[in-house]
């Protein structure tokens, strides 16, 4: 029984020992290295550029009071249609009371001198009916009349203007009727019926009751690195990607290029804008986030190689060029533009011809099965 246990036991041994010869054997065999074939193509290659920015009405207009006051009908919302004069809201005026009291004094004293104007005119008429005065007192006294007339009426207007924001005259361009400015769509309305607002001046922005846009006029609005809008040129076409829009691709044209920089994150970036074309079927909403590729350059129809293929030596290009099955020629060439993946071959290589790419390991152990 012991007998058998040994030779069992040196069996197993033997077995280990043999593996680990062989994996040893294995593992100090030279692993052989094998490269991509690539192959020489025609083709285009375009330098591109990608810049980040927002899709917006070129003429986005905040419609302000003319008068302050308190909104007391709206009769628009965030979007509906609008033309130009048409009404949104209307504002309440709430007076100041010193304004209001300075303004009816006024008034009264306006009435009291309509009145003894309107005495004096009667007492003069009179006497000038008889030629009892002569008709140079009776035109004086009648034109004091008429200009009493006037001051009661100014008097009258500049307090309904000041009481209710509009005088029974200028009733069809009242200032309380807040109307839109241009023809477009409502692209927000900030306020709500009983929001106090107040005009604009010298002192105030004044408050937004909307925002107004044309939808159908956009504009790519963007920012590029300084380091490449040396190469940008107004006019330059442009393909715009819509982030909410996966699908969609627009065309535009480059019309704006800042002559200023911004700092940016630390960087120095210029603003472009590129008119967009949007088809009437394509339903555009402003703020929308887009990226613009603009071609900075391009060729047409010249010899390319993938950019893996490239070694460096200094200032030269070299690619090694198949000449066998496991055979490869150094080989220098001339190159041109880049667009990431190709480079442009200006001379050293033909269409057709391969060249190595990068290292694929294969084992012996691989090769033996």
């Amino acid at each position: 029984m012991k007998k058998i246990r040994n030779i069992i036991l040196l069996t197993v041994l033997g077995a280990i020992l043999i593996g680990i010869f062989v994996y040893l054997y294995r593992k100090s065999r030279p692993e052989k290295v094998v490269y991509e074939q690539l192959e020489v193509t025609v083709g285009d290659i375009a330098r591109t550029a990608v810049v980040n920015g927002t899709i917006v009405p070129r003429n986005e207009v905040n419609i302000k009071p003319q008068i302050s006051g308190i909104i007391s009908e709206l009769y628009k919302e965030a979007g509906q249609s609008v033309k130009e004069g048409e009404v949104i809201a209307k504002v309440k005026v709430i007076p100041e009371m010193s304004t209001l009291s300075s303004a009816q004094s006024r008034l009264r004293l306006a009435d009291l001198n309509l009145e003894q104007a309107q005495r004096n005119y009667d007492r003069e008429k009179s006497l000038y009916d008889r030629q009892l005065v002569s008709a140079e007192e009776y035109e004086q006294v009648r034109q004091a009349l008429s200009q009493a007339k006037e001051e009661r009426a100014a008097a009258q207007e500049s307090l309904e203007v000041i009481r209710d924001g509009v005088s029974a005259r200028s009733a069809s361009s009242s200032s309380t009727l807040i109307r839109s400015t241009i023809s477009g769509l409502i692209l927000d309305v900030p306020v709500k019926v009983g929001n106090s607002v107040i005009l604009s001046n010298t002192f105030n922005d004044g408050t937004t009751i909307a925002t107004v846009a044309d939808m159908n006029d956009l504009i790519f609005d963007g920012n590029v690195d300084e380091t490449e809008v040396g190469r940008l040129l107004e006019g330059t076409p442009v393909t715009i990607k819509i982030g909410a829009l996966q699908d969609l691709s627009l065309d535009a044209s480059l019309e704006y290029i800042s002559p200023k920089a911004t700092v940016n994150n630390g960087a120095n970036q210029f603003e472009i804008k590129a008119a967009v074309n949007v088809p009437s079927t394509v339903k555009i909403r402003s703020g929308y986030s887009a990226n613009a590729t603009i071609v900075l350059q391009k060729v047409e129809g010249v010899v390319r190689v993938p950019e893996s293929a490239l070694v460096f030596d200094g200032d030269s290009s070299f690619v090694y060029k198949v000449t066998g099955p496991e055979a490869y020629e150094k080989t220098p060439i001339t190159t041109g533009i880049s667009d990431g993946v190709n480079m442009e071959v200006r001379s050293g290589l033909s269409e057709g011809e391969k060249v190595r790419g990068n290292k694929i390991i294969a084992s012996s152990t691989d090769e033996n099965k």
